[in-house]
Parts: C-alpha cells; structure tokens; sequence
C-alpha cells in the first residue's frame, strides 16, 4: 500500500534537508531528488518500526513576520 506524506526541503550548507512532519523524520542529500529518496527511506524504515505513526495530517500554514 502506498500513503502521501508532506516534505519540508530546505537548502543547508551544500545540500538539502528534507522533513516529514506526520512522523517527524529527517534526512539530507545533495540534491533534492536525493534528499527526498533518502527521507523516503528513512520514514519507510520507520513507519515499519511504529505502523500507527503519520496517521493524523499536520496543519501547514503561513505567517508574515516584520524584517
């Protein structure tokens, strides 16, 4: 079975860092295909680890802050 998740992609350094906020997993590479392979990786490993994890969607939303 396959399941949508949400990733967060942000340059750092020399790479990207991809996060999935339903489970909270993490992962980087330096390409953002890479990133988001490796995070793939990482949330299936731990959606094996704990099945219930990710099943409530985050709220995402925006913000203005003054610069």
């Amino acid at each position: 079975m396959m399941k949508t998740m949400v990733a967060v992609i942000h340059r750092e350094d020399k790479g990207y860092v991809a996060e999935c906020p339903e489970v909270g997993t993490a992962s980087q590479g330096l390409s953002i295909e890479e990133a988001l392979e490796n995070l793939r990786e990482a949330t299936e490993l731990y959606l094996e680890e704990f099945p219930g994890a990710g099943s409530v969607r985050p709220i995402l939303a925006t913000f203005e802050v003054a610069v």
